[in-house]
């Protein structure tokens, strides 16, 4: 009789650490991992308390160029590993939430098992895209996660430099995409 307790206990257990594991992976509108809309710039030392902050700030009022960049947090798992890049709302300001996230490890994935590694298809199957094309690339939006997909035009057989307009069906199935950012605003 004990044994069965101390098994379902154990059985339980693991399906709640599991659970836990697959949602810090998990991407979803307005929430990647544990982060959320919500989630302030002071908060990630928290939030990724086991892992490598690094920390890419502007120079904001104080510094002499207008053309300055946005702050940026590397997320880094403790072997080395880059997880996500994340920019926030404001620049130099602990309690700015987020403004976007680009993720760089393939275990965040949709509830659909849309990855950084995904093909076109798997995207197109599960997701509505809206195709915005540049000089080197394709930026496909993603209204339901909202969400940027990005394609290099050599994936689509077209020369890089070209403002040529592409169509979802110009895609091949088979393209990767090159970057993928969850965007909170």
């Amino acid at each position: 009789m004990i044994k069965k307790h101390f098994l379902a206990l154990l059985t339980a257990s693991l399906l709640i650490i599991s659970c836990n594991n697959s949602d810090k992976f998990m991407i979803e509108k307005g929430k990647v991992g544990e982060l959320t809309q919500q989630t302030t710039v002071k908060d990630l030392e928290v939030i990724f308390k086991n892992d490598s902050i690094v920390k890419n700030l502007s120079e904001g009022a104080l510094g002499d160029n207008y053309f300055q960049d946005d702050d940026e947090y590397l997320i880094f798992e403790k072997g080395g590993k880059h997880l996500l890049t994340i920019v926030p709302q404001e620049q130099l300001d602990s309690t700015s939430t987020i403004k976007s996230i680009e993720i760089h490890d393939k275990r965040f994935k949709t509830k659909e098992g849309i990855n950084l590694s995904s093909s076109f298809s798997e995207i197109n199957a599960t997701n509505h895209l809206r195709p915005e094309s540049t000089l080197k690339s394709v930026t496909l939006f993603v209204d339901e996660l909202n969400a940027t997909m990005v394609i290099d035009k050599s994936e689509l057989g077209l020369s890089n430099y070209s403002s040529q307009k592409v169509s979802l069906e110009q895609i091949p199935d088979l393209a990767k995409i090159k970057s993928f950012v969850v965007w909170f605003n």
